[in-house]
């Protein structure tokens, strides 16, 4: 007896001892609050994206459970406690914070960081602890590759195909019209989302009988486009694309107005979704198209919107946002129906089941959204309307973007 007291921990030793004087063993503590954590770029280049898109989302969700006194787990509601951590924008810095999250603060469930390529970095961990991975900040052809490597991975904004695919069909469609020649002039951040999504154009552009006259990628952090622009300029290409980061896709757009560069289609990367963008051009953003795009017909979104408002004194991101906050949407309403915080009982719900979020009924295919929401928007009238790919709630591109107001 002795021998199997001594190889047991302090609470089994404690458990034993009252058991064997007769006396009742105390009860398990019960659970009165949800950790969740995350690592999220507060600073370096990343920071941007993750102040519009995410952490604004993550605010406005925690506030509204909170207010109705926490998740529903098991018929009781827990309140949340937020822990978070400055990722710097650097993969290393995020993989670090992740892992303290998990080992140290023991939080209940993570939320995902911002970027393609920090989501990727950290993938690994979420998938190692089986923690659920609500990437909607990450466009990764890779994305059904990695649903198999991680099951516990889920990419709500789909791949750089079908973005591609959505803006090919709307270029083929308007040079049929007569309006655009066909020559497309391409420049890439060199990170995650921009090899991705300029692969697949590349491909994309070729198969449908397009003509990249210019294809350019440039490191993360590159603050002077000029030659880009220039050079974009003089390749009589009158398609403009970027697959840009948000401080690129500001300064891109700077340019071309003071080179008074206009495409009759131009394409900017992440950012013009922003409100900054119109609030920064204001008329000059008319035409301007770019991934995502709501229905302004959506009820439900123009009630987020205005909530987001509300709260952040400010329009959420017109791409990323709304399928985000629909994420946490899901997570909650996954949590209350298997009613215990079993994170693989949680993955397994939100593989398999049909949820109600602002964007409409989700119901995951291969653990990513299908036709859930437009992949290419454009300003018109003051607001980012989805125009591609062609289905219902979907608008018309409007071309050839008018002249820089200067």
């Amino acid at each position: 007896m002795r021998s199997i007291v001594k190889g047991l921990s302090g609470l089994a030793l404690a458990g034993a001892l009252g058991l064997s004087l007769g006396l009742a063993a105390p009860a398990a503590t019960a659970q009165d609050k949800v950790k969740i954590g995350y690592a999220i770029s507060k600073t370096g280049p990343n920071a941007g994206g993750a102040n519009i898109t995410q952490i604004p989302n993550y605010q406005l969700w925690v506030k509204e459970v909170n207010d109705k006194g926490g998740l529903m787990v098991g018929g009781k509601r827990l309140p949340i406690e937020v822990i978070e951590y400055d990722d710097r924008s650097n993969s290393e810095e995020a993989v670090r914070a992740v892992e303290r999250l998990i080992t140290q603060d023991k939080v209940d469930l993570l939320f995902p960081p911002w970027g393609t390529g920090l989501n990727l970095a950290v993938g690994p961990v979420f998938n190692k602890y089986g923690y659920p991975q609500l990437a909607f900040s990450a466009v990764t052809d890779r994305a059904p590759e990695l649903v198999k490597r991680w099951p516990n991975s889920f990419w709500f904004l789909g791949t750089s195909k079908q973005y591609v695919d959505a803006l090919v069909e709307l270029l083929v469609k308007t040079k049929a019209e007569g309006k655009i020649n066909g020559n497309v002039a391409m420049v890439s951040i060199a990170d995650g989302f921009g090899i991705d999504l300029s692969k697949a154009a590349r491909e994309g552009f070729e198969k449908a009988g397009l003509k990249l006259v210019y294809d350019k990628s440039y490191p993360i952090g590159t603050q002077d486009m000029a030659p880009l622009v220039s050079e974009a300029q003089r390749s009589g290409a009158d398609t403009f694309v970027a697959f840009s980061y948000p401080p690129d896709t500001m300064a891109l757009t700077d340019q071309a107005k003071i080179a008074n560069y206009t495409a009759k289609v131009m394409f900017m990367g992440v950012g013009v979704g922003f409100p900054l963008y119109p609030q920064r051009f204001g008329a000059n953003a008319e035409g301007i198209l770019s991934l995502g795009g709501w229905d302004p017909n959506n009820a439900a979104t123009a009630e987020y919107r205005k909530k987001h408002l509300a709260m952040h004194n400010r329009d959420p991101d017109y791409w990323g946002s709304q399928v985000g906050y629909s994420s946490l949407q899901m997570l909650e309403q996954a949590i209350e129906r298997v009613g215990k915080l079993d994170r693989a009982a949680i993955i397994k719900e939100l593989q398999s089941g049909t949820f109600d979020t602002v964007i409409g009924k989700i119901k995951l295919v291969d653990n990513m959204p299908k036709d859930a929401f437009a992949y290419i928007g454009q300003w018109q009238g003051g607001f980012f309307t989805g125009v591609a790919p062609q289905r219902p709630g979907i608008g018309a591109v409007k071309t050839p973007k008018a002249a820089w107001q200067q």
